[in-house]
C-alpha cells in the first residue's frame, strides 16, 4: 500500500486531495497492525512521500541555482 502511495505521487496527476486520501488508508492500516506505533509511521513513511511530494510536484521557487538575471 506504501508503496502505490508512492507510485501515486510520481507517475500520475492525482490531487494532493486524492494522494491523501490514499494516505490515510495506508495510516489506518498501519494503526490496526502496528498499535501505538504512529511516530514509526510518521518517520519511515510521512517524510518519504513529503520528500517525493517536493522533489517530483513541488512548485519551482526558483531556486535550482540558475541564475536567469545573466
Amino acid at each position: 500500500m506504501a508503496d502505490r502511495v508512492s507510485v501515486l505521487i510520481l507517475s500520475t496527476d492525482l490531487s494532493e486531495a486524492d494522494v491523501a486520501i490514499e494516505k490515510a488508508r495506508v495510516r489506518e492500516r498501519f494503526e490496526r497492525l502496528y498499535p501505538g506505533k504512529l511516530e514509526l509511521f510518521e518517520m519511515i513513511y510521512e517524510s518519504r512521500w513529503r520528500r517525493l511530494w517536493e522533489q517530483f510536484r513541488g512548485e519551482s521557487d526558483g531556486s535550482d541555482g540558475s541564475d536567469e538575471s545573466d
